[in-house]
């Protein structure tokens, strides 16, 4: 669509009919024809500069005066703001934006506001980039864009679940053999020999296309030898499927289709070591327990965990969960919900929520029962695990995984046992991030929630410097 043209629809209809005058009158007098006319009155069509000087002339109106009406205007910034770079994939009909002005005025003002603030925030980057002399990264990320990719697609791949599901059928995969399966089918079907062999720098697998060779780091542990050679399965027999998906999810940039392709390739993978209905059935069976499920799959409980949070096929769903993936510092470096509770796009999370501490009962599974400034309640499920490979010098970073369900689900968990579900005063109050949570009262509040106003007493102290009103 064309940007940066006026639509003045309802000026126009309020100068024809300011003057008594018909449409075909109207047309007739500035020069155009009645169904353009209509068009112009609909927004249908953008003015022309011939329009614009015969109105003025006509009418010897300021030509700044014609665009002063909220709608019209409105739906000029709203066009200009989405003719950015950065919806280089998403180009909205006219008729998508009227409704949207018409209809939700105060959302179109929102996106303008938020377009406006990182326009601004890039022009001050590049003019910092400038003095400094270096790059700064204003933009979507690739990694940030696949991980919306997969959160809205509910973290489910149909295609490549079920083309998983059936190939484990087809190879017979069981938990005691495993990796011999994996490796004899990588043999037999690609004429790719499976090497254990220690890799610099920690890594954990490697493909030599021209020899034919997987090496595979012998130090990692065995569901993660497993799970690579998966991946590398995935990257033969799916290969394709997957670049198809990949390409076809509209990304702005080449670097999110390779990310996306790792992604979908660690997604065959999960899918080809659980399959979908007899991981399912085994979910229900031990009610969720993963420590048994990573047991009984021969996987970690990450993976166990991400599985879990996959199970969204239709007509077959799993119960609904959030899982969440966070790093000492707080940064969520995996999630999905499907949940109400969804998690901040920026900033860390509740210092509340049980994911946390985690850290300080290593290896030993937490529970909690919250309760969100929504009223939703949770049954909230974190445990500490290391990744990494084994040795005295081998870095192994340390995260928590937090695994939930909203209460109405928690039967189905057996970490609900010996929960007491019914009392109210057993759910402990957590938000989402201290930006955006509502709560007053807050004893570990961060920072003040956005649109409240503060209010500071010097002659008071409490546990926070201000009052929020």
């Amino acid at each position: 669509m064309a940007i940066g043209k006026l639509f003045i629809g309802r000026k126009v209809r309020e100068l024809r009919a300011a003057s008594n005058a018909t449409q075909s009158q109207f047309a007739e007098r500035i020069g155009i024809s009645t169904s353009y006319l209509n068009q112009i009155e609909n927004n249908q069509r953008p003015v022309s500069a011939a329009v614009l000087l015969a109105l003025a002339d006509k009418f010897q109106l300021d030509l700044a005066e014609l665009s002063t009406g909220e709608s019209d205007r409105l739906l000029s910034a709203l066009a200009e703001a989405l003719s950015d770079p950065l919806f280089d994939n998403y180009a909205p009909s006219l008729q998508e934006l009227k409704l949207v002005t018409q209809n939700a005025p105060g959302l179109a003002h929102a996106l303008i506001t938020v377009h406006q603030a990182y326009r601004r925030n890039s022009e001050q980057l590049a003019s910092m980039d400038d003095r400094l002399g270096r790059a700064v990264a204003v933009e979507t990320t690739p990694y940030d864009e696949v991980r919306d990719f997969f959160h809205f697609v509910d973290n489910y791949l149909h295609d490549l679940d079920t083309e998983a599901e059936r190939l484990a059928g087809e190879l017979g995969l069981r938990d005691n053999s495993r990796h011999a399966v994996l490796a004899d089918h990588l043999e037999r079907a690609y004429g790719i020999r499976v090497v254990y062999q220690p890799m610099a720098e920690n890594a954990l697998r490697r493909f030599d296309a021209e020899s034919r060779i997987l090496t595979i780091n012998p130090y990692a542990p065995a569901e993660t030898r497993d799970f690579q050679a998966a991946v590398q399965i995935a990257q033969m027999h799916a290969a394709e499927r997957i670049d198809a998906i990949a390409r076809g999810a509209g990304f702005r940039t080449d670097e999110a289709v390779d990310v996306c392709r790792i992604g979908l390739h660690n997604y065959f993978a999960g899918a080809l070591i659980m399959p979908y209905q007899s991981f399912l059935r085994a979910a229900r069976e031990l009610r969720h327990d993963i420590e048994l499920l990573a047991a009984r799959f021969g996987a970690s409980l990450e993976q166990v965990c991400h599985r879990l949070s996959t199970l969204q096929r239709p007509g077959l769903k799993g119960v609904p969960i959030f899982f969440a993936r966070i790093d000492r510092a707080g940064n969520i470096t995996k999630r999905h919900s499907a949940t109400k509770l969804q998690f901040a796009r920026f900033g860390a999370a509740c210092p509340l929520w049980n994911a946390h501490q985690a850290f300080e009962a290593p290896g030993r599974i937490i529970r909690q029962l919250a309760e969100t400034p929504d009223g939703v309640r949770y049954l909230c499920v974190a445990i500490q695990v290391n990744k990494g490979l084994g040795g005295f010098r081998s870095q192994q970073p340390s995260y928590a995984l937090a695994l939930g369900c909203e209460i109405s689900y928690a039967e189905a968990f057996v970490y609900a046992d010996d929960l007491n579900l019914t009392d109210r005063a057993s759910f402990e109050p957590i938000g989402i991030s201290c930006r955006i949570c509502e709560r007053v009262n807050c004893a570990s509040r961060a920072v003040p929630p956005f649109r409240r106003r503060i209010f500071v007493d010097p002659d008071r102290r409490e546990t926070t410097p201000y009052r929020i009103g």
